[in-house]
């Protein structure tokens, strides 16, 4: 480096370490420029009103664009000065694909010529910029560094060579202090695209300053703006003058530049505490809400969120661009005025679609912020017109408005519409800058919200579909279910029961519990309630059954595991047959005195660990008895004893009741009681509980013939259905239960091997009709043709019989019929 420079003063220590006031110019696409700072304001003499939005070839020093002589722009002649690389002209016209830097010489009106340096950068991704463009007062720096050294300005031949270059950053550690800085001169970027923009020109290369051949200088921007204690001394100063009557200092450049400073620190605040109050939760409504109150009043006094219908709705991700068909939904507002003066007139909840003369029809189409300063009367007008009947003009005229898209993924999910009260200032330029960045990351968490909303809507489908709907009269049975989701994040789980008819008018009763929760569990539930249902249809003990569902869950995985209990009810022979796989007891509540007790059962291990036998234990019930099975979601609190909850479960589970309904409803409202009275918060996990009462089937309604194989017995089983019904009262069944019993004795004689036939009637709720057998082989229904002997018994009892069946027992197969009682 140039020995003399080292051994310079402040000023030359200053410029030796490339720390130089620059001016920062974006330019978008369309050769107009997008961003104008301070700097570029003093530098180039034209106000950021006059820049923004005008050709950038107007404004800044471009190599050859203007002879020094002919026309002068209101913002100064410009003439060629020993340019370097490529001129800015060609990078303007966008013809830049490198960067380039160089030098000019800038006549600004009661100025002298201003020695610039300019570095223009390429931008490259997302986004309306093209060009990044730094400038740099070089001469002010030459002459200040000379009046240091005590100079004149003929003798210091080397800062006259001072040029404009680059150099990778890897060569100069200062480069990390630029990427710290330069954010902060880029107000009108978001976070993100600042960022991108460092990156590209650390990448491309760093900007240096030239003195010779050989020596290269890094540039540091220096903002020029106090520090916070001058800041504070400043303004401490000014309030001293005010209480004086003195001339305040509020006109000084410095000052406006250490307010326009302390205007983006404030924003940069605003949005990080924003940041912070949402997204507290994955709960659609409650993201909505936080969003709306974190911008009222301290940006806005009015914040309404409208919504996509599909969003709203909890379906997938919307496809396509927004038209004028699009449903919005109005899902929250939040305003400063009087109570109730919105409510009426937009009230939330209400859905409408936009005309495209609208500024929010052009915000969700474009996905870019509109700025409105003030809406006046014909606007007022125009957006008043889709609200029918309701006025809306004396809420919105005359005020600032600002629309901004919420987006995801850079679909347009929503928006939100900010209104301004009328004496308050209106919306500008950094405001639309701030709302824009405050709309995108409340669009990531509405999206995150809605992903959240949209998968627990799909497991939520997924476990309703897989919970049965049960009937609430069995064989001998009345049944009553609960469901109730946990409370927590994922809290679709895996709880779920299911009642299934067994021959013999038996009924199997069954809850389980998959651990975890989410989809996996839903869909292991369904695995295993399905294994169930096919492996009660073969009628398998329970303990048995048990042993094949833990097998079948080995198979599936070494992560799946579940609890399960399995009891079949037997209502002629009054006896719940019951097998436990790691499951909390069932209740039994006797209908004699009214008391209850938890069954003391084999606990087993629970489904999938592998290599535990399962036990079964034979229970003898009443009429009227009352069984009560749960997963540990009703009983069981985080911190909390579970003998706390199973007392409880007794008791409120031996409370009178007027319904089976009722009686669910009361063990749930205990519970729940309980647990809150304990201070641990309510129930978090899922519920699945299930209620039998076991009314039994009287012995004079059940009657049972065995038959020999031989077969005159057809005709004697003819006889003893139609003397039965008849004492039974059920003549006008005779006929028909007649004709359908001829054929399954018919068959079951035909196949079976050694055993009788054994045939039994059942009057209940309906009249059932079972013929065993000891053949294992199903019967299936067949098309038979106009020439065949067989093949049309099933058909004839598929069409008469209200419903039908077929099972596997211990000793063979039963099949079996129903038919409705008449009405009396």
């Amino acid at each position: 480096m140039n020995r003399g420079i080292e051994t310079d003063g402040a000023v030359a220590e200053q410029a030796a370490s490339g720390r130089i006031p620059l001016a920062v110019v974006v330019v978008d696409r369309e050769g107009l420029v997008s961003h104008w700072s301070s700097g570029a304001r003093r530098l180039f003499g034209a106000a950021k009103e006059e820049a923004i939005g005008y050709p950038a070839v107007d404004l800044l020093p471009v190599s050859g664009a203007l002879p020094e002589d002919d026309d002068v722009s209101p913002y100064g002649a410009y003439a060629a000065y020993d340019g370097l690389g490529h001129d800015l002209e060609s990078s303007l016209d966008g013809r830049l694909y490198y960067p380039a830097a160089g030098r000019a010489r800038l006549t600004v009106p009661e100025r002298e010529r201003v020695d610039v340096l300019w570095w223009a950068y390429p931008l490259v991704g997302p986004g309306p910029e093209r060009l990044l463009v730094l400038g740099a007062d070089v001469g002010r720096l030459q002459e200040d560094a000379r009046e240091q050294r005590g100079t004149d300005r003929h003798r210091d031949t080397g800062y006259e060579r001072v040029a404009p270059g680059f150099a990778l950053h890897t060569d100069f550690p200062g480069a990390d202090e630029l990427a710290r800085g330069l954010p902060e001169i880029l107000p009108s970027m978001s976070v993100d695209e600042s960022a991108r923009i460092v990156g590209q020109i650390l990448e491309l290369g760093y900007p240096v300053l030239e003195f010779s051949q050989n020596d290269r200088v890094p540039v540091t921007p220096d903002w020029g703006v106090p520090r916070r204690v001058e800041r504070r001394a400043r303004r401490e100063r000014a309030a001293r003058a005010a209480a004086q009557g003195l001339p305040s200092a509020q006109d000084d450049p410095d000052e406006a530049e250490d307010l326009e400073y302390a205007a983006v620190r404030e924003r940069l605040e605003f949005l990080n505490e924003v940041s912070g109050r949402i997204g507290t939760s994955l709960d659609l409504s409650r993201t909505i809400v936080e969003v709306s109150k974190a911008v009222v009043p301290r940006f806005t006094d009015v914040a309404g969120t409208y919504l996509r219908e599909q969003v709203v709705a909890g379906e997938g991700f919307p496809e396509g661009v927004p038209d004028t068909t699009t449903m919005w939904h109005r899902v929250a507002l939040e305003h400063t005025d009087e109570p109730g003066r919105w409510d009426d007139v937009v009230p939330v909840g209400e859905a409408m679609p936009f005309p495209a003369h609208t500024p929010f029809f052009q915000c969700m189409t474009t996905g870019d912020p509109v700025l409105v300063p003030r809406i006046s009367e014909g606007m007022g007008h125009a957006i008043a017109s889709q609200f029918e009947k309701r006025d809306i003009r004396p809420l919105i005229t005359g005020r600032s408005m600002l629309v901004v898209p919420l987006k995801a993924r850079d679909v347009v999910l929503g928006f939100m519409i900010l209104l301004r009260h009328p004496e308050r200032p209106v919306f500008n330029d950094m405001d639309r800058v701030t709302g824009a960045e405050l709309a995108a990351r409340a669009g990531l968490v509405l999206d995150n919200a809605r992903m959240y909303t949209y998968q627990e809507s799909v497991a939520e489908t997924l476990q309703d579909s897989m919970l049965p709907h049960i009937p609430p009269r069995m064989a001998g049975c009345d049944i009553a279910t609960r469901y109730l989701p946990g409370t927590l994040l994922g809290r679709v789980g895996g709880d779920w029961f299911d009642s299934v008819k067994l021959p013999g008018a038996r009924t199997a009763l069954v809850v389980g519990d998959v651990m975890g929760h989410g989809l996996n569990s839903a869909a292991m539930m369904g695995q295993l309630r399905t294994a169930v249902q096919t492996m009660a249809a073969l009628d398998l003990p329970p303990a048995r059954l048990l042993r094949n569902l833990d097998d079948l869950a080995q198979r599936l995985g070494d992560t799946y595991l579940a609890t399960c209990l399995y009891a079949v009810y037997d209502p002629i022979a009054s006896e719940l047959h019951i097998a436990n796989a790691g499951h909390i007891p069932p209740v039994l509540v006797r209908a004699d005195g009214g008391h209850s007790e938890l069954l003391d059962l084999p606990t087993g291990a629970p489904i999938g660990v592998g290599g535990v036998p399962f036990e079964a234990v034979r229970v003898r019930v009443e009429p009227g008895d009352r069984i009560v099975m749960c997963t540990d979601g009703l009983v069981e609190v985080r911190g909390e004893d579970i003998g706390v909850g199973l007392a409880t479960l007794c008791e409120s589970a031996a409370h009178p009741a007027a319904s089976m309904d009722d009686a669910c409803d009361t063990i749930i409202r205990a519970l729940a009681v309980t647990f809150s009275e304990a201070g641990r918060g309510g129930r978090k996990d899922d519920v699945a509980l299930l209620m039998a009462r076991l009314n039994g089937i009287a012995p004079q309604d059940v009657a049972e013939w065995r038959l020999a194989l031989d077969p005159v017995e057809v005709g004697r089983a003819r006889a003893v259905v139609r003397e039965q019904l008849h004492d039974w009262g059920l003549e006008r069944l005779a006929d028909s239960a007649e004709l359908m019993v001829s054929e399954l004795v018919t068959n079951a004689l035909r196949h079976s091997h050694s055993r009788p036939v054994e045939l039994r009637l059942v009057r209940g709720d309906t009249l059932l009709c079972e013929v065993d057998d000891d053949d294992h082989d199903l019967p299936t229904l067949l098309n038979a043709g106009p020439a065949d002997e067989s093949g049309r018994g099933l058909r004839v009892v598929s069409v008469l019989a209200r419903e039908w069946g077929t099972s596997r027992t211990a000793t063979g197969k039963a099949v079996w019929f129903e038919l409705t009682l008449p009405r009396r």
